[in-house]
């Protein structure tokens, strides 16, 4: 390394430090257990790459250094400017020193505004052979909710930005606030009826909602990620590396609730009939859920399907569709029918974006393919939709609670179509922490900041607009990525990487408007090492928080009072990355990492699991919910209790607790070597259970009884 700059593994330069504050790259940061960390100079300066900043010498970070310095000056208007309704803010305009300027803001609602001029000088700018004028417009207080578009001009020549205007906080309902609903937690693909292919679906999801409702009191299901995956098996089995976060899963396509099947000949109507037998007869068993084999019978029904003639009606209604995703939509679509044509062969060299020349003429010549997979989008989205309207028609306040996953499978749709606001050559995880002392590394390329503004932050609010379309509430994995993400470099550990920091104002402020306008509550998952600050800002904005019982802790270590958990929040015992509770209980969680060789002092871990569920136990006895005799049932309906009498708005139940189910969803830590997102629901006894009797369920039966009876 010349110019002074240090070797990769040790501590940055000065200069390179700088430059990575600059950027938004932590130097630094300080470790879950309070211990201030370097980031070596190898993985700032990769981080500083991928956000497209040369930093390899100190020569080019003090180049890299000015430029930074000189950005703010070469954009006419900026691409977004983000403010809260109610504040009035300001706008910069950047031309040429002396040259008179005018600025439009054209509104959503169509109507356009002149903006005013305000009387404050700024010193030009000379930036090579120019010398750059600013000029300062107001913003004023009362611009309307929404993304307006801002328009200068100058000399005849326009220039355009974003203005969106997002509300201070959303308010969170008052049935939501007073009542403090409660509901089921599932994962969808899990929980499976008499008439399922092999795991759950749309239809499946409206019938669990309405069931939910009306046999328990239940006012929202919270379920693993829709998102789409691959277009062709093999399927990755995890809903939290999909393809796309943007659009839906196919795989979850109730095929004979398609309008067009009730116009299939007979001989048509057969092959869907017997497609569906393999995968309906798993139904009835404890097998692992084979999303290979499911999606293999749904495709060539639905190939079936998509062959009948749209009446005009539904044709309006898929250009409809059509139009409203654009084009965002087509090139999904694309890179689906391009992994068909290619099952398991490397694309050709030209194909390595959605707009190439070579993808142009490819997508021409397989139109008829595109086509499909865009009509399966819109399946999937009508299908979701009645699933929500099953549920608010029974009477549920809130409806589906959907899951926005931390990111996209580094090969995936998303990160070809979006490759230009994502930053290449890395992935997002986790520093080492108190549940993994080796950090994480979760593969997922994630957003580049500075690519994103560009962009206005618009992939971005259509993600989040897809998300909250059809719910009532939207839990968001791992909310501190809103704000910072932790980069590792492609080679290196998990542990040698650096944090990157992100406009949290426009991204939190994103999210509001996109929620409150789809009349959507939002959970953040806010779990792990978080500073205080986050966590009352995000309150603050109006977006409730997470608590999860075993986690919760009093300042001496001891499980945290009913009356100390908080007001703002998703309140509940287990998640997906924790055993049910019956299994936690009987040490199921340790058992199975010591099975897989995950522990380094097993004696040490019964001990600690020992003394977790004792103190649970001895709270519940103190506040007079059980008694030392009580068998797991009773600890778990009582613990159910226990949190239903906190001051939280919601109380999340999980399916699996209510029938007694201990096979893990997923295990943190593995891979293959456990069946992570591949076990469907079963009981105490390991025998599997239908939505169709889930709420005859004797341990359902009791469960709900005893939290109808802690909410009266």
């Amino acid at each position: 390394m010349s110019n002074g700059a240090t070797e990769d593994g040790g501590a940055p330069s000065t200069i390179l430090a700088d430059l990575a504050r600059a950027y938004g790259v932590t130097v630094e940061y300080w470790s879950f257990a309070g211990e201030l960390v370097h980031c070596t100079a190898g993985a700032i300066r990769a981080a500083l790459e991928a956000l497209g900043v040369d930093a390899e010498t100190d020569a080019l970070c003090a180049a890299a250094l000015a430029d930074r310095d000189e950005e703010a000056w070469l954009d006419v208007v900026p691409p977004a400017t983000v403010m809260i309704e109610g504040r009035a803010s300001e706008l910069r305009v950047n031309v040429d020193d002396g040259d008179e300027v005018e600025v439009y803001l054209h509104l959503e609602t169509g109507a356009t505004w002149k903006a005013h001029q305000l009387d404050k000088y700024v010193p030009p700018r000379e930036i090579g052979n120019r010398v750059i004028g600013r000029a300062t417009f107001l913003l004023q207080d009362d611009l309307p909710l929404g993304y307006h578009l801002v328009e200068a001009i100058s000399n005849g020549i326009s220039a355009t930005g974003h203005v969106i205007v997002t509300p201070e906080r959303m308010t969170v309902p008052e049935n939501v606030r007073a009542g403090r609903p409660y509901g089921f937690m599932t994962q969808l693909y899990s929980v499976r009826s008499s008439r399922s292919w092999g795991l759950g679906d749309y239809t499946d999801l409206g019938e669990l909602c309405a069931l939910a409702k009306v046999r328990a009191g239940a006012d929202f299901m919270l379920i693993n990620p829709l998102h789409a995956g691959e277009a062709v098996p093999p399927i990755s089995p995890s809903p939290y590396l999909p393809s796309s976060r943007r659009f839906l899963f196919p795989l979850y396509i109730r095929v004979e609730d398609i309008p067009e099947v009730a116009y299939l000949t007979s001989q048509q109507r057969a092959v869907i009939e017997w497609e569906s037998e393999k995968p309906r007869r798993a139904n009835a068993t404890s097998d692992l859920i084979d999303r290979d084999s499911v999606w293999r019978a749904k495709a060539e029904a639905l190939n079936q399907v998509f062959d009948v003639r749209l009446t005009p009606g539904r044709q309006a209604q898929f250009a409809a569709f059509r139009a409203r995703e654009g084009r965002a939509l087509i090139d999904f679509a694309t890179w689906c029918a391009i992994s068909e044509a290619y099952r398991g062969l490397p694309w050709p060299d030209d194909f390595t974006g959605p707009h190439t020349d070579a993808v142009e003429t490819w997508r021409d010549d397989n139109a008829e393919r595109v086509r499909f997979y865009e009509w399966l989008q819109w399946i999937s989205d009508e299908q979701l939709g009645r699933a929500q309207l099953a549920a608010k028609s029974a009477g549920m306040s809130l409806g589906i609670m959907n899951d926005l996953a931390v990111g996209v499978h580094p090969q995936g749709a998303d990160a070809w179509a979006l490759q230009a606001v994502l930053a290449e050559g890395m992935g997002v995880g986790a520093p080492p922490d108190m549940y993994n002392a080796m950090g994480q590394n979760w593969s997922q390329p994630p957003w580049n900041p500075r690519a994103l503004e560009k962009a206005a932050f618009l992939p971005f609010r259509d993600l989040v607009r897809t998300a909250v379309r059809h719910a009532g509430a939207l839990r968001m994995d791992h909310v501190l990525g809103l704000f910072r993400q932790w980069w590792i470099p492609k080679g290196n550990s998990p542990s040698d990487g650096a944090y990157v920091y992100f406009n949290h104002e426009a991204l939190v402020g994103i999210l509001v408007l996109e929620a409150q306008r789809a009349g959507a509550v939002i959970i953040g998952e806010d779990l792990g090492t978080l500073e205080d600050w986050i966590k009352d800002y995000l309150t603050y904005r109006g977006i409730l928080g997470t608590q999860i019982a075993w986690f919760d802790k009093e300042p001496d270590g001891h499980a945290l009072r009913p009356e100390h958990y908080r007001t703002a929040a998703l309140c509940s015992i287990t998640t997906h990355d924790l055993p049910p509770t019956a299994a936690y209980l009987a040490g199921e969680h340790v058992r199975l990492r010591e099975e897989l060789g995950l522990l380094t002092d097993v004696d040490a871990t019964w001990a600690e699991a020992k003394a977790e569920r004792d103190d649970m136990v001895a709270l519940l006895v103190n506040l007079g919910l059980v008694t030392w005799e009580a068998d797991d049932e009773q600890i778990l309906i009582a613990m159910h209790r226990l949190i239903l009498s906190t001051p939280a708005w919601l109380v999340g139940i999980a399916v699996t607790d209510g029938v007694g189910d201990r096979r893990a969803q997923n295990q943190p830590g593995t891979d293959t070597e456990y069946p992570n997102w591949q076990v469907p629901l079963t009981d105490y006894d390991g025998k599997p259970v239908l939505i169709d009797d889930l709420f005859d369920h004797p341990r359902m039966r009791r469960l709900v009884a005893a939290v109808r009876a802690a909410k009266a």
